[in-house]
C-alpha cells in the first residue's frame, strides 16, 4: 500500500486562532527542498521554520511565540494579529523550475 502524497498540500494551522503555539501540517509527493516561512501583514519575515530536504511524507511544524521554542526555526517575540505562512517547495524540475508556493493565514492572539 502506497500512503505517500499524490500532490503538495498545506494545511491550515491548528488551533487558529492560537497563543502561543499553533501546528502547522503539510505533505510533499517527492523528496525537495522544503522552505516555511512566517510573515507579518507588511510582508516581513517573522520567522523561518524550516529550510531542509525533506522526503516524500506527511510532516508538522510548530511555531511557537515564545522566545526560543519552535521545531524548526528561530522564533522572535512578536504581537498579536495576523501572521501568514507559506509552504515553499523549490524544485528545478518543476513548472520551468518555479516550484510550489502555499501562503495561508493565521491568527494570533494574547
Amino acid at each position: 500500500v502506497n500512503n505517500l502524497p499524490e500532490e503538495f498540500t498545506l494545511l491550515q494551522n491548528y488551533p487558529n486562532p492560537f497563543n502561543p503555539n499553533t501546528k502547522i501540517k503539510y505533505s510533499i509527493p517527492k523528496s525537495s527542498n522544503v522552505v516555511i516561512k512566517v510573515f507579518d501583514v507588511l510582508g516581513n519575515e517573522v520567522a523561518k521554520l524550516l529550510d531542509d530536504e525533506l522526503f516524500a511524507g506527511e510532516y508538522e511544524v510548530e511555531f511557537s511565540t515564545i522566545v526560543g521554542f519552535t521545531s524548526g526555526g528561530n522564533v522572535y517575540t512578536i504581537p498579536s494579529g495576523i501572521y501568514f505562512y507559506q509552504l515553499r517547495i523549490i524544485d528545478p524540475g518543476m513548472n520551468s523550475g518555479q516550484g510550489f508556493i502555499q501562503t495561508k493565514k493565521m491568527l494570533l492572539i494574547k
